[in-house]
């Protein structure tokens, strides 16, 4: 037998082992072809067009949270609200007379920090469109011929300085003038610190503008917004005849925090809200923000009732 023969038969039948190393794969193959003329899936969304609520969690269109009094349609929280927004949700139309429009507050103290008073005057000026942190004028809510006064706590944590105790005081000394009930709306975080002792004379102001126009048996509403704490809540905001506030609205002096604090206590749920006041007999009535114009006028009518005008009377 030739085995020359067998041997390279064999040969010529091997197979090669396949490679444990599979090859390359190249970059193009791994890449995603590309539609032609596609356009993106995500879709963008401008900014300022949903506001989330903070007591439900739902997305809100802001077109029907305006069109809603910023009060969310699902929970009803109430969200903050601009003074003009306000005037303009509770007055009749074309009544708003406003006082002391140009009143400006000044720094008389040359108060210095991490930035001058005077320039955060100009910051607030230019973002608010406001020139301090209170609305004031007569205005007609309803029937009623009414001295209005409407704080913005977009204006520096509508802080009470000389000018905020100022417009008012002459709001009800006007009220007082006219025979005519004051409603006040209040949100704020207190004393302005940049107006050192002045700021706090100015609750003393307002308070005895309201006692000249209590001696008149002239009625004052105040009403309470989220948050009203500090020196306004110790002055002119807790003095009113009837007390009213929106549900939710944080009313205090001190925070709870500080309270916490000092008392070493536990603070009982709900502390500090217009809920809780309510139920210790601090305010009269917690009243929603879309109700409040009919509240208003239902209250003035039963608060007026037996007041004749001077000129009246004699």
């Amino acid at each position: 037998m030739d085995t020359t023969s067998f041997v390279k038969k064999t040969i010529a039948f091997e197979t090669v082992e396949p490679s444990l190393t599979p090859p390359p794969i190249k970059a193009s193959l791994l890449k995603k072809p590309r539609l032609a003329g596609g356009k993106s899936r995500k879709r963008d969304i401008p900014e300022g067009l949903w506001t989330r609520c903070p007591g439900c969690s739902e997305m809100i269109f802001d077109k029907e949270l305006d069109e809603n009094l910023k009060v969310c349609p699902k929970c009803g929280h109430h969200f903050p609200i601009g003074a003009h927004e306000r005037i303009h949700s509770m007055v009749e139309t074309c009544t708003f007379e406003e006082m002391d429009a140009e009143m400006t507050s000044v720094d008389v103290l040359n108060f210095k920090g991490v930035a001058t008073y005077k320039s955060k005057l100009e910051a607030y000026k230019k973002n608010t469109t406001l020139k301090d942190a209170v609305v004031t004028g007569l205005c007609k809510i309803g029937p009623h011929r009414v001295a209005l006064g409407v704080m913005d706590f977009n204006f520096l944590g509508g802080s009470m300085g000389s000018v905020v105790g100022e417009k008012l005081a002459r709001l009800i000394e006007r009220g007082s003038e006219k025979e005519c009930p004051v409603v006040i709306i209040s949100t704020s975080g207190g004393a302005r610190m940049y107006e050192g002792m002045f700021s706090l004379m100015q609750m003393a102001k307002t308070a005895a503008a309201l006692a000249y126009h209590a001696r008149r048996h002239l009625p004052y509403v105040s009403v309470l917004t989220h948050p009203t704490t500090a020196g306004v809540m110790a002055s002119y905001a807790s003095l009113g005849d009837l007390m009213l506030a929106e549900p939710g609205a944080m009313i205090g002096f001190a925070g709870p925090r500080v309270i916490k604090d000092t008392t070493q206590a536990e603070l009982p749920p709900g502390f500090q809200t217009a809920e809780f006041l309510l139920d210790h007999g601090l305010i009269d009535a917690i009243v929603s923000r879309k109700e409040m114009k009919q509240q208003l006028i239902e209250y003035l009518n039963f608060l007026g009732a037996g007041h004749k005008p001077a000129a009246a009377a004699s």
